[in-house]
Formats: C-alpha cells, structure tokens, sequence
C-alpha cells in the first residue's frame, strides 16, 4: 500500500497569495490544523494553525516564516513511511508529491486510519497474543510453527523494542478465536505470554478495551 494509494485532491491547497483568514477558514471547514502551501503545482511547504495565530488575518502566507520543515512523502512511499513521517511532525495531514516536487494532494488522519486498519487485518475475525521475550530469542519461523501446530495461521506479527533493554514484545494475529489451545503451546515451548484478547476467552477485561480499539480503527 503505497501513498499514491491514499491521497485525496479534495482539499485546496494555499497559495503564498492567500491570507491567513482564508487559511483559517480552510482549516475551520476540512476540520485540520495544517495545509499545504503550494505555487502553481509546486510544493513549497505546510503550514499549521500555529504558525497564523499570531499574525493578522491579511496577512499573506508567503510572508510567514513556516515552522515546518515541509513534511511531505513522495508518491511511490510506502503507508509505514506515511505513519512515521505523520507521527514524527503529529501532523493533521501529509503532502504527496511526484518525483519532480510536484504536488498531487494530501493523505489526512482518517483515510490512514482506514487504510492501516486494512493492513492489520482489523477485520478478520481471530485472537492476538503479545508474547515477551529476549529479542536474541526472537524467531518468527518458531513463533508460527507453533501457531500452526494448533490448526490455526498468522495473520499479522508486530514487534516493539524497549530503550536499554533486550526485552522483545511480539504482537501475534491468528485467525482462530478460540486462543486456549495455542497459548498452551506458547507455555510448553517456555514462551512468557503477556496478555491474549480474544471474544471468547476475556481475561482481566483487556479484551473489551481491544474490541473498543479496533472499532476506533473502523471509522
């Protein structure tokens, strides 16, 4: 899933000729904090409430200084790329350009949503178990021969590294709903499994807080 997958042309970009109201009333109606500034089809940066809340509302927005390092991804980047380079300036929206700095439209917060709810197949039905383990430990091969060992298969694997630490965490998807089986196994091959949700086996209330997350990503 690539970004020139994702974008819409929908919202209109600024010129360094509009105001700052007319820049304010963009944001007021597409419901975001930040916009694209462009001169004719040139991208040239984006600029954010932050940055036209202290001026007057004539004033031109190429006469801004923007506070942003003009945050964009190119259109052949992959969504992980969207997702960093969004979480990395927390951005309301995300510029697409051609390889010629050309500017195509932007990707907002809630078509990456929809389209990384997709990608972690939010909609098939199924278990997630977050195994702990030392990353030294960590093979994905293990981890789905044991799954498999069970009549079930993976649908997603995520991992997340601690700071100063060898400590791994693997978020597993399968596509069974009936998790019993296959945490037992992850128990005999002496695995740490940290927390399961699934529909039919609740634990501790965690997965009522999952299910509400999961929803979230289907909006």
């Amino acid at each position: 899933m690539i970004a020139k997958n994702l974008f819409i042309d929908s919202i209109i970009p600024l010129k360094t000729s509009d105001t700052t109201k007319t820049a304010q009333e963009y944001m007021d109606e597409y419901k975001v904090s930040h916009l694209p500034v462009v001169n004719n089809i040139d991208y040239l940066g984006l600029v954010s409430e932050v940055d036209i809340l202290s001026t007057s509302p004539d004033t031109y927005i190429g006469d801004i200084k923007l506070s942003l390092d003009k945050p964009f991804v190119y259109d052949y980047q992959h969504l992980f790329d969207v997702v960093k380079v969004i979480s990395d300036y927390k951005l309301s929206l995300l510029p697409v350009t051609d390889k010629k700095n050309n500017y195509l439209g932007v990707i907002k917060n809630n078509n990456l949503i929809q389209n990384f709810s997709e990608l972690l197949s939010v909609k098939n039905p199924g278990a997630v178990i977050i195994l702990q383990l030392n990353i030294n430990s960590y093979s994905l091969t293990e981890i789905a021969s044991i799954v498999e060992s069970n009549d079930a298969k993976v649908l997603n694997v995520f991992t997340k590294t601690f700071p100063d630490s060898t400590e791994l965490e693997v978020t597993v998807k399968i596509n069974k709903t009936d998790v019993y089986p296959v945490i037992q196994t992850f128990n005999r091959y002496n695995y740490i499994v940290k927390a399961y949700y699934s529909p039919e086996n609740y634990k501790n209330g965690l997965f009522d807080r999952y299910d509400e997350f999961m929803n979230y990503l289907n909006i």
